[in-house]
């Protein structure tokens, strides 16, 4: 039987796990609701759980490892989680040493945009490009900054937090504190709370506004143009900086792509001279959301710990007589 590892993707809905093979091929897989208000020894458990069942179905002794993706910034070295506003009962956790201590296994705990870029890299949109970034855009908008196949965290594990890029800088005021940052002119929730501003309706999704634009609505076009531009310019931006060969976009707002990419991609060469002069692309992800499984799955089989622990302080040797 082939070898495999097991990724888990938590999320603020759903709780998906998949056993994959080395190949990229899913062996099997399980999805459910993420039961949050049950309390997070409740989720804990099913994501131990799943992973049994995986590992028996599948066989431990070509089990590589198992890597496990949630939202937030995660502090790599001590595998806590912070500022997860999707799981906020996760707050100030060391979700990894929990998780490690219920299997009796290691794990890699990583955030799930950045397993997402690692998924698009290993088996999506970019296979075979060692230096990507994705952008995930959703509720919020996020990122994960692939460079030398490896994810680039920073040295707290924070890196890649691409929604907050300033885009507008006197432009909607933003949780984190900044304002006119990119996730609120660009996220699905920007798209409806544009399109409530504009009285096209209270109560409409990002999927109804991108119909409306269909339909040849004016302000729906507008809406669509003003979350191009505000991507263009934050690309523009990532390529000046990172100077890669491959942005990625995903999320549920991607099946608009042809209401805001032309802005979007006028906008990146028109402020960028490398997207301008070069063969840079700016693509679509692939994977869709599945990609944080393939990344979380690739993280268990390439290591069984993404960050090596600081070593325990020994007591000094004693001083020979």
């Amino acid at each position: 039987m082939d070898q495999y590892s097991i990724g888990v993707d938590l999320g603020g809905t759903n709780l998906r796990a998949a056993a994959i093979t080395t190949d990229g091929r899913i062996l099997s897989r399980i999805a459910g609701r993420a039961k949050l208000s049950y309390g997070r020894d409740t989720v804990i458990d099913d994501i131990v759980s799943s992973i049994h069942k995986l590992r028996d179905e599948c066989g431990s002794s070509q089990l590589l490892g198992v890597g496990v993706c949630l939202p937030g910034f995660i502090l790599m070295e001590q595998g806590i989680i912070l500022n997860s506003n999707n799981l906020p009962e996760f707050e100030g956790l060391a979700v990894r040493d929990v998780i490690e201590e219920k299997l009796g296994a290691p794990v890699v705990l990583e955030n799930d945009a950045n397993a997402a870029a690692l998924g698009e890299h290993w088996m999506g949109a970019g296979k075979g490009v060692d230096d990507l970034l994705l952008l995930t855009l959703g509720t919020g908008i996020g990122g994960g900054i692939i460079s030398g196949g490896k994810v680039l965290h920073g040295y707290l594990g924070m890196a890649g937090e691409i929604g907050h890029i300033t885009v507008v800088p006197n432009g909607n005021p933003c949780g984190c504190g900044n304002q006119g940052c990119l996730e609120k002119h660009a996220s699905a929730t920007a798209i409806t709370g544009m399109a409530k501003m504009m009285h096209l309706g209270a109560d409409l999704s990002s999927e109804d506004v991108y119909n409306l634009a269909l339909q040849g609505d004016e302000k729906a076009i507008m809406i669509f143009d003003i979350v191009g531009r505000s991507l263009g310019i934050a690309l523009a931006t990532l390529i000046n900086i990172f100077n890669f060969p491959l942005y990625l976009l995903s999320g549920g707002p991607l099946p608009a792509w042809d209401q805001f990419a032309p802005a979007m991609l006028a906008e990146t060469r028109r402020r960028s001279f490398a997207f301008r002069n070069t063969d840079t692309r700016i693509e679509k992800a692939t994977l869709g959301n599945e990609a944080g499984l393939f990344g979380a799955a690739h993280l268990g089989a390439l290591s069984r710990r993404a960050v090596p622990r600081a070593p325990e302080r020994q007591p000094p040797s004693p001083i020979p007589l």
